[in-house]
């Protein structure tokens, strides 16, 4: 399907401009584009195109983070039993300022 569509619209791109008919064939082109373009049922699709692409995108953002999350406490439990959580939680940080500003940048 999708290959249909770019066949198409490549058709009609070296129409426009190929096309001896000038300027105001390209103009009538332009304006039909725009008509079908502002209609409502094909903006009514493109909102749930759009709701549905945020709504993947927020999916996987959460399972990205929480897998990340869940891995970086399994990780740090399971290295040092030791440590308590304050202890931990300030290594983690000081380790992080120093991935983010190492000392030979200054």
């Amino acid at each position: 399907m999708r290959g249909r569509v770019m066949f198409v619209g490549g058709l009609a791109i070296g129409y426009v401009l190929g096309s001896k008919a000038g300027r105001e064939r390209y103009d009538q082109i332009v304006a039909a584009a725009r008509k079908f373009w502002e209609s409502p049922t094909v903006q009514e699709a493109a909102g749930v195109v759009q709701e549905q692409a945020n709504k993947l995108y927020t999916q996987g953002k959460d399972a990205v983070s929480g897998a990340v999350h869940r891995n970086g406490r399994d990780a740090r439990t399971s290295s040092s039993s030791a440590l308590a959580d304050a202890d931990e939680e300030e290594a983690w940080d000081a380790h992080v300022r120093r991935a983010q500003f190492p000392s030979s940048a200054f």
